[in-house]
């Protein structure tokens, strides 16, 4: 059985996977820095359009970097 070519493949699709992981963090670091305190009327739909994904995706970014955010400040308050 000659499975060159499955292996080929299969590697293809791997490098496809991790590309296609770097971009969608890329995309979603730069959601975050659009809408970080963005308090523009419409800010959240335009990203949505922009980016293809949903208001509800586009607000769960936000709450995720939210929570890190609240995350690292409060890892870099001195202890009292």
């Amino acid at each position: 059985m000659d499975t060159t070519a499955l292996d080929a493949a299969a590697r293809r699709y791997r490098l496809a996977e991790a590309e296609l992981d770097k971009a969608r963090a890329e995309l979603t670091a730069e959601v975050a820095t659009v809408l970080d305190g963005n308090e523009e009327r419409g800010a959240q739909a335009d990203v949505a359009r922009r980016t293809g994904w949903s208001r509800e995706q586009i607000r769960q970014i936000m709450q995720r970097h939210a929570k890190a955010k609240r995350a690292t400040q409060a890892s870099s308050e001195p202890a009292k």
